[in-house]
């Protein structure tokens, strides 16, 4: 996020609560999807959320099977909502955190509040919302000496860490490619204390998720941590994700430079039919990859925080 922040999008563009509902109903019952994932911006701060969670948790999947809920945040608050968020049926939660140092804490999100994420990080775990997961992108000459310290946080805390390589979603002058700490780089680092091997169980190996599972362990201690090379070992061929904006357009990619607006459609007046069709025809014109080492790539004109994580 710039330090100057981003224009608020006008409350009319946004999808209202039943668009969504609407939106979301339409991709489970006409077009398969089994998950639902509430990102941002920030989510914690739709103080209709645990509503459209629970309303979400009704729909069923083409195997009779409640649509699985998933939350990605940056922990602020969550330790006055989990177990709210939990009866709502939230089963699944991301938590942002990409130091342990408060003092690059502040640096890094520009206010003083890491002990409330901590805090938010607990009330996960008391609130049974698991795995709790902790996505950590690790940024060259900011951050790479909090990888062994988070690593021993999500082994000792029973959290699962998610390293995430950097991607090119910020300020265009903050992402140099050949400065970047890949994968292989954190894999190095982490098994100069911990033991790290390949999680080689079937879930593992038939998960459509983007991070490669890794078991570490430390002497009696044992756990799971995943790493997104999103740059160095790019997952686009079984990438299933289509991303849903706060304003109704489909994007098929992070890196998407078109999408489509559902949102219109539904002002419209278009039947489900209609809409599924144009959801199903967005997703069809996925590009094969997301291009990024290509010399002709140019970054999506939404920042991170409009596209959604």
């Amino acid at each position: 996020m710039p330090a100057q922040g981003l224009e608020w999008t006008p409350s009319e563009q946004l999808l209202t609560d039943e668009e969504i509902i609407r939106l979301v109903t339409i991709g489970v019952r006409l077009l398969g999807i089994r998950q639902v994932r509430f990102t941002g911006g920030e989510p914690l701060l739709k103080k209709s959320l645990d509503q459209l969670i629970h309303t979400v948790k009704q729909l069923h999947t083409d195997e009779g099977k409640p649509v699985s809920t998933a939350l990605t945040t940056n922990g602020i608050g969550l330790h006055r909502k989990a177990t709210q968020l939990k009866d709502a049926g939230l089963d699944r939660v991301n938590i942002s955190l990409d130091t342990l140092n408060p003092e690059h804490f502040s640096l890094l999100t520009r206010r003083d509040r890491f002990k409330d994420v901590i805090a938010g990080i607990e009330a996960a775990i008391n609130a049974d919302l698991s795995p709790v997961k902790i996505n950590s992108v690790i940024m060259p000459g900011v951050n790479e000496d909090d990888i062994l310290p988070l690593a021993e946080f999500g082994l000792y805390e029973n959290v699962e860490l998610r390293f995430i390589e950097q991607m090119p979603l910020g300020p265009r002058d903050q992402w140099d490619r050949s400065a970047m700490v890949t994968a292989q780089d954190i894999i190095d680092v982490i098994s100069t204390k911990f033991d790290l091997t390949p999680d080689t169980t079937e879930e593992a190996a038939h998960s459509a998720a983007p991070a490669s599972m890794w078991r570490i362990s430390d002497g009696d201690m044992h756990g799971k941590i995943g790493i997104i090379a999103s740059v160095t070992r790019p997952f686009c061929g079984a990438c299933d994700r289509t991303r849903l904006t706060s304003d109704g357009a489909v994007r098929s990619c992070l890196f998407s430079q078109t999408e489509t607006s559902l949102r219109d459609l539904l002002r419209q007046g278009r039947s489900d039919n209609e809409i599924a069709e144009a959801w199903a025809a967005a997703m069809w014109l996925k590009p094969a990859g997301h291009g990024i080492d290509d010399p002709s790539f140019v970054q999506p004109h939404r920042p991170m925080s409009a596209i959604g994580g």
